[in-house]
């Protein structure tokens, strides 16, 4: 009897905590974490190697372009499909907390907006490809690469709001302060793309790493009824 009252203390007790957690949730929530730092991995080891590529004057996106361009491409597809199965892990950990329905759609929106993406590439521009001229023009494809980034990060940005509420439910008040303030460097970097592509680069990346960061902090922290 004794064992069996152990026992049962020890299932509702760990239920709060990373054991609680579905091995299949933990699974696909981990897509959320890699996608990023992969994803800016691979970006960054192809700048380096493509010839006529500058970080200063090009966005990763157009790696996409020229003979190697298949691995960027690539690089798409696989980030889309992480942060898609990272979606749907969150909905799992977070349900049936606050920020359990919306915040893993949101991440949805804006895992899908990287296959778009990998559909629609970015135009030549910045001398990249090599002998493309400095100024590029906005074809169609062009646009749609972004339109679908544009409205990807700004799901991405809502999607921090959203989750500062878990966040702050796991009694993590800073992390969910960081989060409401993540979306303003994203945006500003989105909005100064015109003036510097490297700012640019800077904010989407921090809102790749934010949101690896966040995943980690979800699913390795105690749920708000785990409290």
């Amino acid at each position: 009897m004794t064992q069996t009252l152990n026992s049962r203390h020890f299932a509702s007790s760990s239920a709060g905590t990373p054991a609680g957690v579905p091995s299949s949730s933990r699974r696909l929530l981990a897509g959320a974490v890699a996608a990023g730092p992969l994803f800016l991995g691979a970006g960054i080891v192809q700048g380096l190697a493509r010839e006529g590529f500058g970080f200063t004057h090009n966005a990763i996106s157009q790696l996409a372009l020229g003979d190697l361009g298949w691995i960027q491409t690539v690089n798409f597809v696989l980030a889309g499909v992480l942060l898609l199965a990272g979606a749907a892990g969150l909905r799992r950990v977070l349900r049936p907390e606050p920020g359990g329905t919306w915040g893993p759609a949101l991440i949805a929106v804006f895992g899908a907006s990287f296959l778009v993406a990998a559909v629609f590439r970015a135009d030549p521009g910045g001398g990249f490809p090599v002998g493309s001229p400095a100024a590029g023009t906005l074809s169609a494809h062009g646009a749609g690469h972004m339109a679908g980034g544009g409205i990807g990060y700004l799901a991405l940005s809502a999607a921090f709001v959203v989750l500062a509420r878990p966040l702050a439910a796991r009694g993590y008040r800073g992390w969910a302060r960081a989060s409401r303030v993540a979306p303003v460097v994203v945006l500003t970097g989105f909005m100064a793309s015109a003036a510097s592509v490297l700012v640019f680069t800077l904010g989407a990346g921090l809102g790749l790493c934010w949101l690896a960061a966040v995943a980690v902090r979800l699913l390795t922290g105690p749920s708000s009824q785990g409290r």
